[in-house]
């Protein structure tokens, strides 16, 4: 008798159907798992066996054989553990054949209990596409398929319980649908930055049209205070948004059972000594980078200059494109990478170039070579490049409170609503992702703008591309200002900000 036993499967970050078939017939006693499976998934074996023995069910004395369709799909993991108990059972004639619109996923223990798995989310997503109303999880990955919706989800703490609700003798509650709770605002504020209000512009700017961001300046003059404070005041994320990357985050193992909806963007701030495969994403099992965590959120690289050249220039295709193609032996891999970079920096090795202090003593070569590592085309990459200088004495010491980061968010939320009307219906979500079409459209210039912009092209010697950055930034200090059209004044604060020269001191 074959009995078959829906159960999920993850291709990289997505999830897809997989059919456990179970079959028992005569001959000498074995445990056969087919299907491309990994060690993890052949180890299922020994923990079925046990889990088995150990819920008071008797397991066959004959020969099984397992079948995880398709069979041409490489599997892994340990989700698969109670898709095979339920199928053996029911094959054994220990329990009813499960409900064809019924799928099960899960880490077995030997005791019998089930213990929580990643990559649950865009499992589930995927169980609602293809029909299925039932899906049995671990109790603990419970609250994060109900977020999937359309699905009657069932948290199962052990096997016993489960094989107690198929017989019909003891039923499972279906679990409740999590809802997220009000979170305090425990997030950096702006307010504890004193000093640099002129800097503080850059930001915002920043925050209302998603465009990347390079600070640079002394030490302890406030480059990663502001880089961390800028989550808040970005807009918050939509429900979309926060199903798409709370899924990544499933798949990574970091997401949180008792909040596993992410209702705040992502923050990411790998260190200086993190590798290319560790940004972009890859290893044996194909999981997500530090781009694709923070997908929809915030990338900082702090000490731009100390990250490998390599690991820089791998982000140039995902900063154009929003995605990362990630190719290995073991598959090719899309993973989406929509980020908004924050870069800080010094101005050379030791610091402190350009500094009141004049305790540099590097050469005009020695920080040539400092920057070096960072190419023209990722710097061409980058919205807005500022000058951070150090704080005076009479700003740490002034007694009038700073701005604080809601009063920022406010016009942050003025601006993207703007944005959101006038990309209304359309893919683009900010002025930072416009296509050379809707830059034409959105971006048009008066006569002094023309002039103006004219006058930079050729003095600036900039490229197309910068040509088309500086105009989605005027596009968004025009928004803050709540104006039509781009004025000269706009388009003059936006070209100020692709001052490469600062990166000579």
């Amino acid at each position: 008798m074959v009995v078959t036993v829906r159960s999920l499967g993850l291709s990289g970050i997505a999830g897809y159907a997989v059919s456990a078939e179970c079959f028992l017939s005569g001959g000498l006693p074995a445990f056969d798992i087919v299907g491309l499976p990994d060690a993890a998934v052949r180890e299922a074996r020994e923990r079925v066996r046990a889990a088995v023995k150990n819920c008071g069910a008797k397991f066959p004395v004959s020969r099984i054989t397992v079948n995880l369709a398709p069979a041409g799909q490489k599997k892994a993991g340990t989700v698969y553990d109670l898709p095979i108990f339920v199928g053996l059972l029911a094959a054994s004639g220990e329990l009813p054949p499960p409900p064809a619109e019924a799928a099960f996923l899960g880490e077995l223990s030997l005791t019998g209990a089930l213990r929580p798995v990643s990559g649950v989310l865009p499992m589930a997503l995927a169980a609602r596409e293809r029909g299925i109303r039932q899906l049995y999880v671990p109790a603990e990955n419970a609250a994060e398929a109900t977020l999937a919706g359309g699905l009657t989800v069932y948290g199962v703490d052990h096997v016993k319980a489960l094989v107690a609700h198929l017989k019909g003798e003891a039923p499972l509650s279906p679990a409740p649908a999590w809802e997220a709770e009000p979170e305090e605002a425990d997030l950096p504020d702006l307010r504890d930055v004193m000093g640099q209000e002129n800097v503080k512009r850059a930001p915002e700017i920043a925050a209302a049209g998603g465009h990347n961001l390079l600070l640079i300046g002394s030490p302890g003059a406030g480059k990663s205070m502001l880089a961390k404070r800028l989550p808040s005041i970005l807009p918050d994320l939509t429900r979309a948004e926060a199903l798409e990357v709370s899924g990544i985050w499933s798949v990574a193992g970091l997401a949180d059972p008792r909040h596993p909806l992410l209702t705040r963007r992502p923050f990411r701030s790998p260190h200086h000594t993190a590798s290319a495969a560790a940004l972009t994403g890859g290893g044996p099992a194909l999981r997500p980078g530090e781009i694709s965590l923070a997908h929809n959120g915030v990338l900082f690289l702090d000490e731009l200059p100390e990250f490998r050249r390599d690991v820089l220039e791998a982000m140039r295709q995902p900063l154009e494109e929003g995605e990362v193609t990630v190719a290995r032996s073991g598959g090719t891999l899309h993973l989406p990478a929509r980020f908004q970079l924050v870069c800080a920096m010094n101005p050379c090795r030791c610091g402190w170039r350009g500094h009141p202090s004049g305790k540099c003593t590097c050469s005009d070569r020695e920080v040539a070579k400092y920057v070096e590592k960072i190419s023209g085309p990722l710097l061409d990459r980058i919205d807005l490049h500022v000058s951070v200088p150090s704080v005076e004495y009479e700003a740490l010491r002034r007694k009038s409170e700073p701005e604080s980061s809601a009063a920022v968010k406010a016009r942050v939320d003025a601006a993207r609503a703007i944005q959101e009307k006038r990309f209304a219906g359309t893919a683009v979500s900010c002025n930072a992702h416009m296509a050379p079409a809707q830059i034409g459209q959105f971006c048009a210039l008066d006569a002094a703008g023309e002039a103006l912009m004219k006058s930079a092209f050729d003095r600036m010697g900039l490229t197309a591309r910068s040509h088309d950055r500086i105009l989605r930034v005027a596009r968004t200090i025009a928004d803050l200002d709540g104006a039509e059209a781009i004025g000269p004044e706009h388009l003059a604060e936006a070209i100020q900000y692709r001052n490469t020269d600062i990166l000579k001191g």
